[in-house]
């Protein structure tokens, strides 16, 4: 039984660890999101972070990414439509995950 134990800790240590993974990527893509949106915005400096922190927060508002995307939408309305803004979400997701992985 000891054998199948092991497995099973082994198992469950993997999937909290992917979920973590999960969560950091998905905070650094909401990161790099507020920060290029800053940009469009003609935010600099701690105004560009401080916005940046509003997005991340905002994915905590429910399941998914959409509270993010109507976030941003509504902020850039007239600066980027919804093409640009869910192709620059998929682009940082990568980003982002590929900046997470290579932290270890």
């Amino acid at each position: 039984m000891t054998t199948f134990d092991d497995r099973e800790r082994s198992y469950e240590a993997k999937f909290a660890h992917d979920a973590d993974l999960r969560f950091k990527a998905e905070a650094r893509r909401n990161r790099l999101l507020g920060e290029w949106a800053a940009g469009l915005l003609g935010k600099t400096g701690d105004d560009a972070r401080a916005y940046a922190l509003t997005v991340v927060t905002s994915d905590f508002e429910e399941p998914g990414e959409d509270d993010v995307f109507r976030k941003i939408a509504a902020d850039l309305d007239g600066k980027a439509d919804e093409t640009t803004i869910r192709t620059k979400m998929a682009e940082l997701r990568a980003v982002a995950r590929q900046q997470v992985a290579d932290e270890g």
